[in-house]
C-alpha cells in the first residue's frame, strides 16, 4: 500500500536540527570534518570495498558475522589475497557461529594466500550458556586508517537465501557507509583492540604487538578527536560490547527519540526492542511526531516474527505506522530523524543486538546524509512494501 503524502520537517534545517546539534555539542564524541557515503545493497558496497583492498598499501582488516563461500565470498577472497600479496598485513576476523559453516578449503586458501584469519569465540558442539551468546556480529572494514566501512552487509551474495527455500525474490535490502576522515582512527581503533583481545590467545609476542599497535592508534584517535577539521560532517562511532560500551547504542536511539520533533522513520530486520526504545517511541507520537517503521515481511525467523507482531496492536493504537517490506528480506538497522541524525550500522532492535552481540553503527549528523537515506527509504515503503492496517 502507498503511504501517506506529506513533509513532515517542513521547517527549516536550524530549527529542526536544534535539539540534536545541541546533544552533539555537549557529548562530544562525534568528531567534525568526515566524508560519509551512503551504499545500498552488495551492488554498491562489494565494488567500494574491493576498491579499497586493491588500493590498500599498508593493512586491511574486515570484520564480518557471515562470510559465504560463493561468487561475492569468491571475489573478497582474491582481493584480500592480492593485497597480501603485494605485502600488505591483511587481517580477516569471522564469527564462529555466523561463519561456521566456512568449509575448511576456503580458510586454508585465504591463508595460504598470507591472509590472517581468525574465528571469534568458535563454536564447540552446541551448550546454551550466555557466553556463547556473545557473537561477532558487526561488519567492519578498515584499510590503510584512511578509509573504512561500517554497516549491516555480510560477506555474501544478495541473492543468497541459504538453504531457505524461497520463490524468486530480489536482493537484501541493507545498508553500508564508506567513512573517511578522523573517524576511522576510531573505527581503526576498536578492530585493534578486538584484534587485541583475540592476541592474548595467541602467544605472549603476537600479544604484546597487538598491544602496542592498540596504544598508537588510541594515541591517533584522541588526536584526531581533539583536532579542529574544516567541512565535512560530524559523525560517530557506536558499539556495543560486553565491556565499556553494554547500552552505548540504545541509549543513542534514546536521546534521538527525544530530541524528535518532527519524522521518525527506522528499518530494522529484526525488531523486538525494550521497553524504554517502546516508550521512546510512543512518548514521540504523544508530542505529534510522525513514526514511521519499515520492518520485515517475509518470515525468516518464526518465533521472531510472531514476537514481532505481538507488538503491533499498541504501536498502531498511537498512530505509528507500519510498513512491512516485500520485495524481499529486510536486513537493514538504520535511523533517520528530523532530517539531522542518522544511523547506520549492524544492530538490531532485539536483544541479540541490543544485550549480547557486539555491534557497529556509525551516527551521522547532517541533513544532506540524512535526507538521502530517508528518501531511500521512502522509496521503499511506497514501492515494496505493504501498510499495515489496524
Amino acid at each position: 500500500m502507498h503511504h501517506e503524502d506529506g513533509d513532515p520537517t517542513a521547517t527549516t534545517v536550524a530549527t529542526a536540527t536544534a535539539p540534536l546539534i545541541r546533544w552533539v555539542r555537549r557529548r562530544g564524541s562525534p568528531v567534525q570534518g568526515n566524508l560519509v557515503d551512503l551504499l545500498s545493497n552488495g551492488q554498491e558496497y562489494f565494488p567500494a570495498l574491493i576498491e579499497a583492498i586493491d588500493a590498500a598499501r599498508v593493512h586491511v582488516v574486515l570484520e564480518t558475522y557471515i562470510y559465504a563461500d560463493d561468487a561475492v565470498g569468491a571475489r573478497v577472497t582474491d582481493a584480500l589475497i592480492r593485497a597480501a600479496q603485494r605485502g600488505v598485513d591483511v587481517r580477516l576476523v569471522v564469527d564462529g557461529f555466523g561463519a561456521g559453516d566456512m568449509p575448511a578449503t576456503l580458510a586454508s586458501r585465504l591463508r595460504d594466500g598470507g591472509v590472517r584469519l581468525e574465528v571469534f569465540r568458535p563454536v564447540r558442539g552446541f551448550r546454551l550458556a550466555r557466553r556463547h551468546l556473545r557473537r561477532l556480529h558487526r561488519k567492519m572494514a578498515v584499510i590503510d586508517d584512511n578509509v573504512a566501512f561500517v554497516g549491516g552487509i555480510n560477506i555474501i551474495d544478495d541473492h543468497n537465501y541459504g538453504p531457505l527455500e524461497l520463490p524468486e525474490v530480489g536482493p537484501r535490502y541493507d545498508f553500508a557507509v564508506r567513512v573517511r576522515g578522523p573517524l576511522v582512527a576510531q573505527i581503526a581503533l576498536a578492530s585493534a583492540r578486538l584484534w587485541f583481545r583475540m592476541a592474548q590467545q595467541r602467544g605472549l609476542r603476537e600479544t604484546a604487538a597487538a598491544f602496542a599497535e592498540v596504544e598508537t592508534l588510541t594515541t591517533a584517535a584522541r588526536q584526531a578527536r581533539r583536532e579542529h577539521h574544516e567541512g565535512g560532517v560530524a559523525a560517530a562511532l557506536l558499539l556495543r560490547d560486553n565491556l565499556r560500551n553494554r547500552r552505548t547504542i540504545e541509549r543513542e536511539y534514546l536521546y534521538a527519540l527525544g530530541a524528535a520533533r518532527h519524522d521518525v522513520i527506522i528499518a530494522n530486520a529484526y525488531f523486538l526492542p525494550g521497553t524504554k526504545m517502546r516508550r521512546a517511541l510512543l512518548a514521540c507520537r504523544e508530542r505529534g511526531v510522525r513514526v514511521r517503521l519499515l520492518l520485515q515481511g517475509m518470515v525468516e525467523y518464526r518465533l521472531q516474527h510472531f514476537a514481532t507482531h505481538a507488538l503491533y496492536a499498541r504501536l498502531l493504537e498511537a498512530g505509528i505506522e507500519i510498513y512491512e517490506y516485500e520485495a524481499s528480506f529486510l536486513h537493514a538497522k538504520v535511523a533517520v530523524i528530523d532530517n539531522s541524525w542518522a544511523t547506520v550500522g549492524s544492530s538490531n532492535l532485539d536483544p541479540f543486538s541490543l544485550l549480547l552481540a557486539r555491534e557497529a553503527n556509525v551516527a551521522v549528523y547532517d541533513p544532506g546524509f540524512a535526507g538521502m537515506l530517508r528518501a531511500r527509504l521512502e522509496r521503499a515503503m511506497a514501492q515494496r512494501s505493504a501498510r499495515v492496517v489496524p
